[in-house]
């Protein structure tokens, strides 16, 4: 757990958890992303960089304990860090926020999906779909995380209803409120295909309990569509034109959608 605390840090801060890619570290991540911690500078929100265990870097969202609602596994141990950053730093458990590239886009489904009590919104870029990336017999602390290939190459194919139950099933019984989602992803993908971002987007369409509505084109800048579902404010998807992987980091799109700049 690396976690940035700016000198104005205030009395009771947000949190945003900010998720490395394969072959990356939770100190590269925050060199990679400087925006939010600049950002933080100005209003005093902390930053958690969490480190994968694995050996190429890479986050375990392939094993049911992660999947899972307290299960164990990566997804729980960054929850445990976000518990230590409102227990240690005063962090407001009702602005908890998450981000990531690639394998950290991944876990941010993982964790909406797992732990929607600790999140309140999330953006990401270049992930598949929670639940795409299971691999039977793949077990919590592997060395090398299991890869799907199925899920990477975008021939994993549900329904918005399958989706959206088998997101449920990682947390049975829970009906609360569960993270709004801004979901970016490049259209030459050729590493986590770029179908993986409309089964993405039926995904959360179902659990979020929204519907298309229309596109923007050339927004938030020229070649991107933003495609928005129900009113805009629960999740929106932004297909990035002509972008491989990953679409790079928009630190104040992402801010403005948690709602903290």
């Amino acid at each position: 757990m690396y976690v940035y605390i700016p000198t104005n840090k205030l009395a009771k801060p947000p949190i945003v958890v900010a998720i490395h890619h394969c072959a990356g570290t939770g100190p590269s991540y925050f060199s990679e992303t400087q925006g939010y911690a600049q950002n933080a500078d100005t209003h005093g929100f902390i930053v958690i960089y969490p480190s994968s265990p694995s050996s190429g870097g890479c986050w375990d969202v392939s094993s049911t304990a992660s999947l899972t609602h307290n299960g164990g596994g990566d997804s729980q141990t960054i929850v445990n860090m976000v518990k230590y950053a409102e227990t240690h730093y005063g962090g407001d458990p009702d602005k908890v926020y998450m981000t990531g590239s690639s394998s950290g886009a991944m876990m941010t489904n993982v964790l909406a999906g797992a732990y929607p009590d600790v999140f309140k919104a999330g953006t990401l870029y270049g992930g598949v779909p929670d639940g795409c990336f299971y691999v039977a017999g793949a077990t919590a602390g592997m060395a090398t995380p299991a890869w799907n290939s199925q899920c990477s190459g975008g021939k994993l194919i549900k329904t918005a209803q399958q989706w959206g139950d088998q997101v449920r099933s990682y947390y049975p019984g829970y009906t609360g409120s569960r993270p709004k989602m801004l979901i970016f992803h490049g259209t030459i993908d050729t590493t986590l295909y770029y179908a993986n971002f409309g089964e993405e987007l039926k995904e959360w369409s179902n659990v979020l309990g929204v519907s298309f509505n229309h596109n923007q084109t050339n927004t938030p800048i020229s070649g991107y569509t933003k495609m928005i579902y129900g009113d805009g404010t629960k999740l929106v998807g932004v297909s990035c034109y002509n972008v491989g992987h990953t679409p790079p980091v928009r630190v104040p799109d992402d801010l403005a959608w948690f709602g903290i700049a």
